[in-house]
């Protein structure tokens, strides 16, 4: 791991509303000698921006990155709540991953502990391990089955649909109707606000089911935790004499105080470009963090689901993730919103024909690279966005 005695430069800015520009206003076409020159302008300091900026800086370039919120970071920011425990601001982020290669990128950055992230649900009042397994079956209807029994458990209660295009499709020809029901279908109309027939096939192609008793919620080879938390990691990546970071600062901002050479854009692809076409839906997240004095442990496993009571989706314990000694614990509860920061592209089908006209004027930028979760439209998981960051680095040139 690389460490730097310094500390990177964080300088804080002014909040502004960007306008409504066209595709081709949203380019930085002007000139001004009272502008600074750079090589390099990052929007947002998130996994997608950070990598990005790093290899950029790493290679000779200048960069400044900038983001709207008040850290670096992005959706993986952590910090020290007033009890001295590590949280998550924006609810749980679990590094797991198949890649050698992002590992050994972010190696550069951080130490690493083990972590392996395990799951429970609550339905009619007991816990059943997520993905559903073994264990699950056997708990919930009282059988002894084995492995290949699970397997014909499933085949026989499974309703195969053909063709397959929804949610709704995934889960029913994969574990039946009423696994569906206990462990699916309240919690996607809580996730998303539609009901699985409503989304698209991908967003339960997500889900695992298995056979065995593995009741680990990931099955990558690696599965840890940065020892010091993301927010260090980052502020090491970008600890580079090449970076000048700014945070509470909005693109708009910085139009008329620089020119540059090349942007990399990984905030929502709608806004760069006005709403021009309107607003790609987003849903958002509400996040209800609680410290428990005098409570070492307040549920069995890092994160519990709650598909069909209460008003919000899960409850995870931080303790768990950090291996914090402590003798109270802090929790946070998310709750999904129509309305607040974009969190989860909704996977609909008009959803993704509305990013296609965005997409094809993205691709009509010139200098423009197009990165990340929301300048992407897409779900990334962490190391996913990292691998798609190290590509893009390599597209400018880096």
């Amino acid at each position: 791991m690389r460490r730097r005695s310094s500390k990177p430069f964080i300088a804080v800015g002014k909040s502004w509303a960007i306008g409504c520009p066209t595709a081709r206003s949203a380019s930085h076409d002007a000139q001004g000698e009272d502008r600074m020159k750079i090589d390099v302008l990052v929007v947002g300091a998130g996994f997608a921006g950070s990598v990005i900026a790093e290899r950029c800086a790493a290679a000779g370039k200048s960069v400044l990155i900038i983001d709207k919120r008040d850290h670096i970071a992005g959706n993986a920011f952590d910090e020290s709540d007033a009890h001295g425990l590590l949280i998550h601001r924006y609810g749980p982020h679990i590094f797991h991953t198949n890649s050698e290669m992002v590992v050994d990128y972010l190696t550069r950055f951080t130490d690493w502990i083990p972590y392996e992230h395990r799951v429970l649900a609550v339905v009619e009042g007991q816990t059943y391990p997520i993905p559903i397994n073994q264990t699950t079956i056997n708990k919930l209807y009282g059988l002894s089955l084995d492995e290949q029994g699970v397997a014909e458990y499933f085949n026989r209660v499974r309703e195969p649909r053909e063709p397959i295009r929804t949610s709704e499709d995934v889960v029913l020809s994969s574990v039946g109707r009423d696994l569906c029901d206990k462990f699916f279908r309240g919690y996607t109309r809580k996730q998303w606000g539609l009901d699985l027939s409503e989304l698209a096939a991908l967003v339960a192609a997500r889900i695992p089911v298995r056979t065995n008793t593995d009741d680990r919620y990931f099955t990558d080879s690696f599965q840890k935790m940065p020892k010091e938390g993301y927010t260090k990691m980052f502020a090491r990546m970008l600890d580079h004499p090449n970076i000048r970071i700014e945070v509470g600062t909005d693109f708009a901002s910085v139009r008329d105080r620089y020119e540059w050479k090349t942007l990399v854009y990984t905030g929502p692809i709608d806004e760069y470009f006005g709403f021009c076409y309107g607003k790609l839906p987003y849903r958002s997240l509400r996040f209800e963090h609680e410290h428990l004095a005098g409570t070492s442990k307040f549920q069995p496993v890092g994160t519990v689901n709650y598909p069909n009571d209460h008003a919000y989706t899960r409850i995870t314990e931080f303790k768990y993730l950090t291996a914090q000694q402590h003798s109270g614990t802090s929790i946070v509860r998310e709750y999904p919103e129509a309305e607040g920061d974009p969190y989860y592209p909704i996977p609909r089908p008009v959803n993704q024909d509305l990013f296609q006209r965005y997409k094809a004027l993205a691709e009509a930028e010139p200098n423009v690279f197009f990165v990340g979760r929301l300048a992407q439209y897409r779900y990334y998981n962490m190391d996913q966005v990292v691998a798609a960051a190290l590509t893009t680095a390599k597209s400018i040139g880096v």
